[in-house]
């Protein structure tokens, strides 16, 4: 079943509208933690599962023959050579506070090379989509990435993992950065991280570890606002092997001198 990128984009955006809207009604009822995954503070909500659930159901009767990678269930093979990538809640603690930077994120592969996604505040229903070679929107209107000023005053965003070891380095890491740069904040949804770089709200975002759920729709709106993405080698320590998963993305145009003040602070290998 054969489907342009923009055709993509527009179900994306369709299908993480119905799950934002459910994580929305769900958190009127009140939100408990359903599990954890890779610490105590790595938490699962059942609407994570309830969302995801809704997504898989969403795009199994659209389109069966795709595969399915999703955050909170086992991998769905496809005949079709089109995979969707999906994170119910993106942000899973912020929602869990009531805090609004959370998301779901929604992206379409095509052969492996990742062609559109949406990225849907689930406060607000504020919606981020892309398709590979149409550039990227937010509530329908372009958005561009921001020129890129001089390092020292430049605003980066960043992230935790939920591992003890990873999160020392990462502080160190921070520590290291935040007196070459304009400041450092910490949001919390690495899908709109990206998406405030896209829309010129920021000037860089680094963080080691998030997953392809995570990253891969917000990556492709940045790039298509005119910025770069990528992961990158991270230094590699005994306890924290995601270390080698540094997911960076700013505007192109300053983009080597932030991945070299990357490396200074010892973020990247």
């Amino acid at each position: 079943m054969s489907a342009s990128a923009p055709e993509l984009r527009d179900l994306a955006r369709a299908i993480a509208h119905e799950g934002a809207n459910l994580a929305r009604e769900m958190q009127l009822g009140g939100i408990d933690v359903a599990d954890t995954k890779t610490s105590v503070v790595d938490v699962v909500t059942e609407a994570d599962r309830a969302v995801e659930t809704l997504i898989r159901e969403r795009i199994s009767a659209l389109r069966p023959d795709d595969a399915i990678l999703g955050e909170e269930g086992d991998d769905l093979p496809g005949t079709s050579g089109v995979r969707w990538i999906v994170d119910p809640i993106d942000g899973t603690v912020n929602y869990l506070y009531g805090l609004p930077d959370c998301a779901v994120s929604v992206a379409v592969e095509v052969d492996g090379e990742v062609v559109a996604g949406a990225v849907v505040t689930i406060p607000t229903g504020l919606e981020y989509a892309a398709a590979l070679g149409h550039g990227s929107t937010r509530d329908g209107q372009p958005i561009g990435v921001r020129r890129t000023p001089p390092l020292a005053e430049r605003l980066v965003l960043t992230g935790f993992g939920y591992q003890r070891a990873v999160r020392e380095h990462q502080a160190g890491c921070v520590a290291r950065l935040l007196p070459e740069v304009r400041d450092i904040r910490r949001m919390g949804s690495c899908a709109l991280d990206l998406c405030h770089v896209a829309e010129g709200s920021a000037d860089g975002y680094v963080e080691a570890g998030p997953q392809p759920w995570d990253h891969s729709a917000g990556g492709l709106v940045l790039r298509e606002a005119g910025g770069r993405f990528d992961l990158l080698d991270g230094k590699m320590t005994r306890d924290s092997p995601s270390q080698r998963n540094v997911v960076v993305g700013a505007p192109a145009d300053g983009w080597d001198t932030f991945v070299e003040a990357l490396g200074a602070a010892g973020f990247l290998a």
